[in-house]
């Protein structure tokens, strides 16, 4: 899909050396945006507010934020297990979009795009913890966007699986036979999502031809969700 308007475009990415980070800085800098890529975590309740006031001004924010899937059964889980997946992946998200929106609500045009997980949408053993931090974070993005649509901003969410990276899926993990076997039988479209594909998608969700899109969640997983 080509993505059109980045060219003006000055986009942060967040842990931008994880997950989805590097291909999307890639995609992004290649349709012309200016891509401001920070790798630092984000556990600091105020580190947020500062990485966007270094960053100045930002037309899109593209919350990428992974942590390694605990694989507990929900009977098992901790408190500490539970609490250190939201700390990553939820708590920094309103914290980033508290300390972006005043400028993009003063511009009255802005988008945030979060980089979510499917896992929110489709139970999955042994994921209790981690499915529910994604789920919590697809809520975040719905109710947000009801807020800030009607100011010119747009907040929505890509939900995927299945998408080759390096922090979910790396080279040993997709050498795996079980896993092939899992490809072929849960993955209508039969291989892993590329990162490109991934990114172009996002991409567009990040463009002038994405301003119609309010709180909307996009799976991006094969057929894994549909």
């Amino acid at each position: 899909m080509t993505s059109t308007g980045l060219s003006h475009k000055r986009i942060l990415i967040t842990q931008a050396e994880s997950f989805m980070g590097p291909t999307l800085a890639k995609v992004f800098a290649a349709q012309g945006a200016t891509v401001i890529a920070d790798n630092r975590e984000l556990q600091d309740p105020l580190l947020p507010e500062t990485l966007v006031e270094d960053a100045g001004i930002v037309d899109v924010l593209v919350v990428n934020l992974a942590v390694p899937a605990p694989t507990s059964l929900a009977v098992d889980v901790t408190d500490k297990e539970w609490q250190h997946t939201f700390s990553h992946l939820v708590d920094p998200l309103p914290r980033l979009c508290r300390a972006v929106l005043p400028q993009m609500l003063e511009r009255e045009t802005g988008k945030i795009l979060l980089m979510g997980s499917a896992s929110a949408l489709r139970g999955i053993r042994r994921a209790s913890t981690y499915s529910a931090a994604r789920g919590a974070q697809l809520a975040y993005v719905k109710s947000l966007a009801m807020e800030v649509a009607s100011k010119g901003v747009q907040v929505n969410a890509i939900a995927q699986n299945f998408v080759d990276n390096p922090t979910y899926f790396p080279e040993e993990v997709q050498a795996n036979p079980a896993f092939k076997e899992r490809l072929r039988r849960e993955v209508p479209l039969g291989r892993l999502v590329s990162p490109e594909e991934d990114a172009q998608f996002a991409a567009y969700l990040c463009s002038d031809a994405a301003d119609c899109f309010v709180g909307q969640v996009f799976p991006v997983c094969g057929g894994w969700v549909n």
